[in-house]
């Protein structure tokens, strides 16, 4: 018996789908606390002294938590190739904004204190501010746009052709999805500062925190009534076949108001995914105000996963809904890798997912604490 054959294709696809999801919050959740204290850096502390305790909160795990940013890629890539030529082309200038905001933080990190001058340390300051803030706000602003569908389609060779531009994608639904993700990063941030500082560092995270709670649960809720009443979801309209060739162009599709929210009234469990997002960031709310930073991490991440899995609950089967040619649109079904390829990365997944994890908390036990201000001060035990 060939091993991948132990589990059928619509089934690997399926669980490829889920671990998509898992990845994409993985990073989220990891690397979200380290933007958000990157925007908060230039509100939440007011001298030198105080920036370099935000820094080096999260100076010794960020580079870790880029991990699951890889691993995201690389899965898209190869599990579900035709996703990853459509969204990397279509989404080209987005990603590059992306990148290199990204690589301008270790930039930031490294280059900061080479120099005693407070023009020099506070531009980049605001470096670190804008390689948090620019992908969150365009991740979340991505997001949006699939929900509407994007502008591509395929040609009858399966070339594809992508009729849209970068200031397409701020459209207002979209700019509101980049709103929710900034705040949510944000919360998340204020969660991690409250748990790794003190003083009023602390104290002024815990505040922003808050506010950033509140617009979560808020812009979030706006968002899903939007996608409700007035965002046009998609439907298959001919029989699904879930184990067919990845050929996107063999299925009919049609727009249908309110398509987003069938999958809710279908399978009503999964209604737990949103209402984990509003469970989440709630409870973090709760824990910033009582001062509880273990219960305000935890309930944040929550909150975070909540949203971003109602993404995909909404939208299963499609991955990536096209707007000018909906027959073209990304599923489940009809865009992964081979049979046998799916069954290899399950299982190189299945080994060093566990590990990946393993390590990641053995790092943050090892680093478990606060960061020690007069530590700072006497040059002592920190790296920036």
């Amino acid at each position: 018996m060939i091993l991948h054959t132990l589990l059928d294709y619509d089934t690997l696809r399926f669980i490829w789908w889920l671990l998509i999801g898992v990845l994409l919050v993985g990073f989220a959740v990891t690397d979200g606390f380290d933007l958000g204290s990157g925007m908060l850096l230039p509100f939440a502390a007011r001298n030198d002294i105080e920036r370099r305790v935000v820094i080096n909160s999260v100076g010794p795990v960020w580079e870790g938590n880029q991990v699951w940013l890889i691993l995201g890629g690389g899965a898209i890539f190869a599990a579900w190739p035709q996703l990853y030529a459509v969204s990397f082309s279509g989404f080209y200038l987005a990603m590059f904004v992306i990148l290199t905001a990204l690589i301008l933080r270790p930039v930031a990190f490294k280059f900061r204190s080479k120099r005693e001058s407070p023009q020099w340390r506070a531009r980049w300051d605001w470096v670190l501010f804008f390689s948090g803030f620019v992908p969150a706000l365009i991740c979340g602003v991505a997001v949006g746009n699939v929900l509407q569908g994007v502008p591509f389609r395929f040609n009858p060779d399966m070339h594809i052709f992508y009729d849209g531009s970068f200031f397409g994608l701020l459209n207002p639904f979209a700019i509101l999805c980049g709103l929710v993700s900034v705040a949510m990063l944000v919360m998340h941030g204020a969660a991690w500062l409250l748990l790794k500082t003190a003083g009023p560092v602390a104290e002024r995270a815990r505040s922003y925190g808050m506010v950033a709670a509140v617009l979560t649960v808020v812009l979030y809720a706006l968002a899903g009534v939007l996608l409700a009443t007035s965002i046009g979801g998609f439907r298959i309209s001919s029989v699904i076949d879930a184990t067919g060739p990845s050929n996107p162009l063999l299925k009919t599709v049609e727009l249908h108001a309110g398509a987003w929210t069938a999958n809710y009234a279908t399978h009503p469990w999964t209604l737990a995914v949103p209402v984990a997002g509003f469970v989440g960031a709630l409870g973090a709310l709760l824990g910033l105000a009582l001062r509880r930073p273990v219960l305000a991490l935890l309930t944040a991440a929550l909150g975070i996963a909540g949203i971003i899995l109602s993404v995909g609950a909404s939208m299963f089967p499609f991955i990536l809904p096209s707007s000018i040619d909906p027959r073209a649109s990304l599923t489940v079904w009809d865009s992964s890798s081979s049979h046998l390829t799916l069954f290899i990365m399950l299982v190189v997944t299945a080994v060093f997912i566990p590990l990946i994890v393993a390590y990641t908390s053995w790092v943050y036990r090892v680093l478990w604490g606060k960061v020690d201000e007069q530590a700072i001060r006497d040059e002592s035990g920190h790296a920036y």
